[in-house]
């Protein structure tokens, strides 16, 4: 099958290739001349232009999946592809849509009678090898029309036995990719996927920090007005090896995981983490899951605090951090303390 990919970024052109190496035919479009150049080396068609693109997709129904980033650039593309495509072709957006713009553009490109595909996309710089779980909205015939696309994509069964209770064939599901519903849905699904990705990551973080910490009984602590004392410093005295705890609770714990591999390699690396900052970005879907949570009226407590935590990283808290300084220093005198 051939296909259209625009965005040859970390997620795009890994994707592209691996559809070449599955036998699928990829034109391809970057802004940069040498990214376009670089693919084509792979085997991918380089096209010069959004308009080149469909040019070179010459069987109908044409496919073209953006792999580009949330917002203006997805808009722009989708904008400028809906007066190229014809009816029945296919536009897939794979990035981190937000789901209510994606109802917005099918009904746009439903009146010209093109095909809108929404498919979040998980699995990173490693998917290439891995494959990418997808999790995909729109219509049916347009969805049934790429499976063999998706298929591609997709991890497949690999070594994961199934899940009790699960025979005949061997479904979509079980293969890494799901048509989760209308338009929107796939995106929709995709947002909680990575809202439940910001609490995991953030009980790691928070789990490994209180663990580096178990020394701080061996250290030299301020004696004033101003500290809390350190009662028991006898119960703190461990040097814990990060890297080899995370190597241990790979291996048979309930609490193992893909990301808690990636925790392992990268302490391993580097148990100080010493090129990392600490400024945590968030793209997007981790604030829309929480608006989904009170539209919904769901408790999600765990998520909403991963959430602020990143906002905190950014240093998004120094201003309410200051007044509550202020107000310690009004009711009583009390003189910040310098790190």
């Amino acid at each position: 099958m051939r296909i259209g990919m625009i965005g040859l970024g970390r997620m795009g052109g890994a994707m592209s290739r691996r559809l070449m190496k599955a036998g699928h035919e990829c034109v391809v479009y970057a802004r940069s001349a040498e990214t376009r150049e670089a693919y084509a080396k792979y085997g991918a068609v380089a096209a010069a232009s959004l308009a080149d693109v469909v040019k070179a997709l010459d069987q109908r129904p044409r496919a073209i999946w953006l792999m580009l980033p949330a917002g203006e650039a997805t808009e722009q593309a989708v904008d400028e592809l809906a007066d190229l495509l014809e009816p029945d072709d296919i536009l897939i957006d794979g990035g981190n849509s937000y789901y209510k713009d994606d109802i917005r553009r099918a009904k746009t490109l439903a009146a010209k009678g093109i095909q809108y595909v929404d498919c979040g996309t998980s699995g990173g710089v490693w998917g290439i090898e891995r494959g990418y779980c997808m999790m995909i909205g729109g219509p049916d015939p347009a969805v049934e029309h790429l499976d063999p696309i998706f298929a591609a994509l997709a991890p497949g069964e690999g070594e994961i036995g199934r899940t009790p209770g699960r025979e005949g064939d061997v479904s979509r599901v079980e293969r890494g990719y799901i048509h989760a519903g209308p338009s929107g849905a796939g995106h929709f699904v995709k947002m909680v996927h990575n809202g439940i990705e910001y609490g995991m990551m953030a009980a790691y973080a928070e789990g490994l920090a209180i663990l580096k910490g178990a020394n701080i009984g061996s250290a030299t602590h301020a004696v004033d007005a101003e500290t809390t004392p350190m009662r028991d410093p006898g119960n703190y005295q461990y040097d814990m090896p990060l890297h080899d705890i995370a190597e241990v609770w790979r291996r048979g714990s309930v609490i193992a995981s893909w990301l808690l591999d990636l925790t392992a390699n990268a302490l391993n690396e580097d148990p100080q983490l010493a090129k990392f900052g600490g400024r945590v970005s968030d793209s997007g879907e981790g604030r829309w899951t929480i608006q989904a949570a009170i539209d919904e009226a769901v408790p999600a407590p765990v998520l909403t605090a991963a959430l602020y935590s990143r906002f905190s990283s950014r240093g998004e808290a120094e201003f309410q951090n200051r007044i509550l300084s202020a107000m310690r220093f009004q009711f009583g005198g009390h003189v910040e303390k310098k790190s």
